[in-house]
């Protein structure tokens, strides 16, 4: 029975051994921040990657000569098979639409092939569960990707849907942030996005009308199903695209 007062060498060790971890971790991504920025990179996504790969390291020769025979590198990745719809594929890939914001963001990474596909899954999760997955913080980079895949699949069909997934993206935490972080490419496919929702909603019966001047401020449920022009306006104001 330890004496009262007496130090709990095995908690101290774990407190040091995470500490170390911590300050390691820091002085990794900053040099590769710092690294980065020397070699005067083409874009923002670039200077992304090399931060989040820092702690990847090159594989040595007798890592390679250790493992024999062939295997996937990417667990989701399967024989491609003529005739299947992209949709099929993605449906047979994730047995069930990620819960959280680390099982979408695995499943954005390696499971999804192409845009179409990264388009239907947001689709399928539509703005209220996406607002759920990332109400704590929108993962890094992820805006500048939905704003790009939106842009170049939405349709008329869909532009409610759209609607519903920015309000939701823009009521998560840190969404300024996220904004201001968003690469001059990224930034202009949020206008082209916007320019076509806008198109979309021209000589839209269920368009809402313009608010006389003097007319209470839309509630934000006018930016759910049926939004006019009013809705995409207010969006643009949030997305800084305007």
């Amino acid at each position: 029975m330890e004496a009262p007062g007496a130090i709990d060498w095995g908690a101290l060790e774990g407190e040091l051994r995470a500490a170390v971890a911590a300050d390691e971790k820091y002085e990794r991504e900053n040099s590769a921040k710092l690294r980065a920025v020397r070699q005067r990179l083409a874009s923002y996504e670039e200077f992304r990657d090399i931060v989040l790969a820092s702690h990847l390291k090159p594989l040595e020769r007798k890592d390679k000569a250790a493992r024999k025979g062939k295997e996937l590198w990417n667990p989701c990745a399967r024989p491609a098979q003529g005739g299947q719809d992209s949709s099929e594929d993605m449906a047979q890939e994730l047995h069930q639409l990620p819960g959280t914001s680390a099982e979408f963001y695995r499943d954005w990474r390696r499971c999804l092939k192409n845009g179409k596909e990264k388009y239907q899954l947001l689709l399928k999760l539509e703005g209220k569960a996406l607002g759920r997955i990332f109400q704590a913080d929108l993962g890094f980079g992820l805006l500048g990707e939905f704003l790009t895949v939106l842009a170049e699949h939405v349709c008329r069909e869909d532009r409610d849907a759209v609607l519903q997934i920015l309000q939701s993206l823009s009521s998560t935490q840190r969404f300024g942030l996220n904004v201001d972080l968003l690469s001059g490419v990224e930034r202009e496919s949020g206008r082209a996005l916007f320019r076509r929702l806008q198109s979309m909603s021209t000589d839209d019966p269920t368009s809402t009308p313009r608010r006389a001047e003097g007319e209470a401020q839309l509630p934000s449920s006018s930016l759910l199903k049926g939004a006019g022009e009013t809705a995409v306006l207010e969006l643009m104001k949030r997305y800084q695209v305007g």
